[in-house]
């Protein structure tokens, strides 16, 4: 994502560039640092009085390295050096975090884990992390409650630190707006469909009254569904771990209201993170996309120059979250206590600014938001919206739903095998449901 201070000209196109390419990069390993870079220029060694080595396992482009955080915290702390290992993709690395920990070995320091593996990770290897709650240098005040709850055991013991998060917007087209007679100012998009995921149904039929030619309202029915569960106080678990994504009424509404968009026809009919999809950004083929905080990035990349000032960011009409990770520190390692501070610092308040201002990853630490590198946040592909406020008032109003443990197959099962077959080959909802649910019990062995 992308995003700058007012005060900032010469910084808003480095960063616009830096942060577009960051995120349209997710699934890419990190890039190897240039000769150097964060690290000291004599061996470290560990020992009495010598220095240390802390690893800091992650999947991805995670940022930390990238946004130059390693190479503060080795200049405030002569006697660390820190080093980053890095698996490009999380269905990857997780697995093989698990194995690790549960063999006790082959683990960093300070390793990271997906919001859609937290609740798993701290169900099944609780005894193997460290308790990060009172460790030197964390506030839990500085943090969304729900975040913190999200990083915290059934034991009471919280074990991982938030880093960031994606408080959802709506992303839209102002051009297709004015095309289809609908209002393009942010205010007045946003109080189209303000509180009810409905009113962006009907902001949808009123687009397809007068929509331009070859556009659709919307990306996906699976975007709407993700977004409208995602807002949800109770989604596929409940506060006991219990499954209840067969029973949840809040899933089967965020299901039929989905499919209601794909049978009225208000959807582009894509696959989310798909060649097609991607294209779809660049031809301007729908109005508006429930978009993420680190989603603007990766919109910003696919529309290319040309989308430049015709997209902008409007609220949602109720408050959610997709994505967002956090640190957790195993018990195995060799240096703990120096572990805990290292993850301790780089989830402060003050570093989670910097990694927002550098590389767009939105702040877990609500105490960051009246930072100006939150506050002031604008972006300037998006019409210089303000990114900061938009994304920061989201943020404080997502509800703290629980997080079961198999949150993303469960997510993707709905998406791939259900809703997609739903908005791409008319499979009626019910069908299409039944399926949906038999393939996430085989998936669960259940």
């Amino acid at each position: 994502m992308g995003s700058r201070r007012r005060n900032g000209p010469v910084v808003v196109l480095a960063l616009a560039l830096l942060l577009g390419a960051a995120l349209s990069g997710g699934c890419a390993t990190d890039p190897a640092p240039p000769p150097g870079a964060g690290v000291p220029a004599r061996e470290p060694v560990d020992g009495s009085g010598r220095r240390i080595t802390l690893t800091v396992g992650v999947f991805g482009t995670f940022g930390l390295q990238e946004a130059g955080l390693y190479d503060t915290y080795m200049r405030l702390h002569p006697d660390i050096a820190v080093r980053q290992t890095s698996l490009t993709r999380n269905d990857v690395y997780y697995p093989q975090l698990l194995t690790h920990l549960t063999a006790g070995s082959g683990l960093a320091d300070v390793q990271a884990v997906e919001v859609g593996n937290i609740a798993e990770v701290l169900a099944t290897q609780a005894g193997r992390l460290d308790a990060l709650g009172s460790a030197p240098g964390v506030d839990r005040a500085a943090f969304l409650p729900w975040k913190w709850a999200q990083g915290t055991a059934p034991d009471g013991r919280t074990l991982a630190l938030g880093t960031d998060i994606g408080p959802q917007a709506v992303c839209y087209r102002k051009d297709l707006f004015a095309r289809a007679g609908l209002p393009t100012d942010r205010g007045a998009v946003g109080r189209l469909w303000a509180g009810d995921w409905r009113k962006y149904l009907a902001a949808g039929v009123r687009y397809r009254e007068r929509s331009p030619e070859g556009t659709a309202f919307t990306d996906s029915a699976s975007g709407v569904m993700a977004a409208v569960t995602g807002s949800a106080a109770l989604r596929y678990y409940d506060e006991r771990g219990d499954l209840i994504v067969a029973v949840n009424p809040a899933v089967r509404e965020a299901w039929d209201l989905a499919a209601m968009f794909a049978r009225q026809g208000l959807t582009a009919r894509l696959q989310q993170f798909t060649p097609g999809w991607d294209q779809a950004f660049a031809n301007g083929a729908f109005a508006t996309v429930a978009c993420p905080a680190w989603m603007l990035g990766y919109i910003q990349d696919k529309a290319g120059p040309a989308g430049r000032g015709r997209w902008d960011v409007a609220a949602a009409p109720r408050p959610g979250s997709w994505g967002g990770s956090f640190l957790v520190v195993p018990s195995a390692g060799r240096h703990r206590a120096e572990a805990a501070r290292l993850a301790a610092w780089l989830t402060a308040p003050a570093q989670q600014a910097v990694l927002f201002e550098r590389r767009g990853s939105f702040p877990s630490a609500s105490a960051s938001y009246a930072l100006p590198a939150v506050a002031d946040a604008r972006h300037p592909h998006f019409g210089d919206a303000p990114v900061g406020e938009i994304f920061a008032a989201a943020a404080r109003g997502v509800p703290q739903a629980p997080v079961g443990p198999k949150d993303a197959l469960v997510a993707q099962t709905l998406a791939d095998v259900g809703m997609l077959q739903v908005d791409q080959t008319g499979r009626p909802p019910e069908s299409a449901w039944k399926a949906a649910m038999k393939a996430i019990d085989n998936a669960l062995d259940r």
